[in-house]
């Protein structure tokens, strides 16, 4: 299974080169999580992979709360479906908690303040409210907790979402809110350990692979055993193949060798197809190193050819308009060419958006 092979079977299973789900609830599913702290950056994640859907679809998908953001996998935002958010944040919230211990302490955040604010930011919400982060931190400071520290309040906020009190409500204009999760998700799953771990595993493989158990172990944040016990346990639903002393997992249903089609995709910043492994020489070549955005890296919008990182790109909003800039590592063909203009102009369909002049000839000098 060489690179580009890799590269193929990873875009089809993250339904960027087929996109045969039909919801954003589906499809958070079926990819298990998806990073999100970038809101506007995961909504495209989710309309890259989905036919037809728009910005407004995604966001009102959050709104009616089949989609939820949080923190979940890592201390990191991610959207998680509401069907699954009880048992994902059970199996992966105690290893967020230990990696925010040390900072915790800092702020001098405890256990016994945090029942305190979780107690406290629990009836604040209560009856259906859905409040700002400034809404709450007012509700606290009522109480004598100091939020004079942004990092205090973030920090109180994260743990209340980790310990399943909260999670997010519908944005009240350009601002996020929070809800609780009990109003919010009445009817989410709860799995015991073993069957959250073999389910979570399942997922990860089949929507990210063919991917390790190191990578599963990045993703997910669970330790490494723990990724290889969720294999163990999964096993009979997976197949695997050794490459140069890696063992890869997928699907046993994904496909052996997809048909090559020429693609190009303009994927958003933290997309799961770069952020979902810990080793991404399949995806990037490691010569281009010293051409990634120094900002960001990798981890920044990328543009996709073949599946290949191949360069970045930005975007800028002018008079009700998206205008699309390219930054290529390598000289791209006409056909590539064409294929990015094509990709720009279906995000900008997503915005439901005029796309003005995407991929002009001087971007790619």
């Amino acid at each position: 299974m060489v690179n580009l092979e890799i590269a193929r079977r990873r875009l089809h299973n993250q339904h960027i080169t087929r996109r045969e789900i039909e919801t954003p609830q589906a499809l958070v599913e079926w990819l298990g999580a998806v990073q999100a702290q970038d809101f506007a950056g995961a909504k495209w994640a989710l309309g890259l992979r989905l036919h037809g859907v728009t910005d407004n679809d995604v966001e009102q998908a959050c709104s009616d709360g089949t989609i939820l953001r949080t923190h979940v996998m890592r201390p990191t935002w991610h959207f998680v479906s509401a069907a699954d958010i009880r048992w994902l944040l059970d199996l992966t919230a105690p290893r967020v908690r230990q990696a925010m211990a040390y900072y915790n302490r800092a702020l001098e955040l405890d256990e016994a303040l945090f029942a305190r604010t979780n107690a406290l930011l629990a009836k604040a919400l209560q009856g259906g409210k859905q409040l700002t982060r400034d809404e709450l931190a007012t509700a606290l400071q009522q109480a004598g907790i100091a939020t004079e520290s942004g990092q205090r309040l973030g920090n109180i906020v994260m743990r209340a979402e980790l310990d399943g009190v909260i999670c997010s409500g519908a944005r009240r204009g350009k601002q996020f809110t929070y809800a609780l999760l009990a109003e919010r998700a009445p009817q989410a799953r709860v799995l015991a350990r073993e069957e959250a771990l073999a389910e979570l595993t399942v997922r990860y493989f089949s929507s990210h692979g063919p991917a390790t158990a190191q990578d599963f172990a990045w993703w997910s944040g669970l330790t490494l055993a723990d990724a290889k016990a969720g294999l163990a346990l999964a096993a009979s639903r997976l197949a695997q193949e050794a490459i140069d002393d890696q063992t890869y997992w997928f699907s046993a249903s994904t496909p052996t060798g997809p048909q090559f089609t020429r693609t190009a995709y303009l994927l958003p910043d933290y997309d799961e197809y770069i952020v979902g492994y810990t080793d991404r020489s399949a995806i990037f070549d490691a010569s281009h190193t010293s051409k990634l955005d120094p900002r960001g890296g990798l981890l920044a919008k990328t543009m996709a050819l073949d599946g290949q990182v191949v360069g970045h790109w930005k975007r800028t909003f002018k008079k009700n308009s998206v205008v699309i800039a390219a930054n290529p590592f390598v000289a791209l063909s006409s056909d590539a060419t064409r294929l990015f203009a094509d990709s720009a102009s279906r995000y900008a369909r997503f915005l439901q958006m005029p796309g003005v002049s995407p991929f002009e000839d001087a971007s790619f000098t």
